[in-house]
């Protein structure tokens, strides 16, 4: 089992994505998505959150959590259970990431970015203010169910 967290920071009608292109052997290599990483032992997901958009763009953010995910099997043998934030509260100054290209993209573009094909449904879940729990599963990289609830 892995324990992650994910971040779409947001400014001015544009979200913070990633361009995976710099790590070897990265599974989301080519593709963009938001920030984030593992929890470290003994870290919670809201710190693990802070910490890796720092690493990753040297902002420091106040995370507002939106939901949750399993990806069952997404690597062989591991379940990933992904803590889904979004922030438009942060400081510093931007980094070049050593994960990938940061680009600040329109909001409303998202959608037409190269995404993991579950993406597109909780990225659209975020755009509508809803928090949820889901579970998107892949079968060898290609989407083969989601599931979700929502809650206030």
């Amino acid at each position: 089992m892995k324990l992650a967290t994910l971040c779409y920071i947001e400014k001015d009608g544009k979200t913070l994505m990633m361009l995976r292109n710099r790590k070897q052997g990265d599974i989301h290599k080519g593709k963009y998505n938001g920030l984030g990483g593992k929890l470290e032992p003994g870290e919670s997901p809201d710190e693990c959150v802070v910490r890796e958009v720092f690493e990753e763009s040297g902002l420091t953010i106040e995370p507002l959590f939106r939901g949750i995910i399993t990806f069952p099997l997404f690597t062989p043998g591991d379940d990933w259970y992904v803590f889904v934030y979004t922030a438009d509260d942060f400081t510093g100054e931007q980094i070049d990431s050593p994960e990938g290209t940061l680009e600040w993209v329109p909001t409303e573009s998202l959608l037409e970015l190269n995404l993991w094909e579950g993406d597109r449904h909780f990225l659209q879940w975020l755009r509508d203010g809803k928090k949820f729990s889901a579970k998107i599963t892949y079968i060898e990289k290609e989407l083969k169910d989601v599931q979700v609830s929502f809650w206030n």
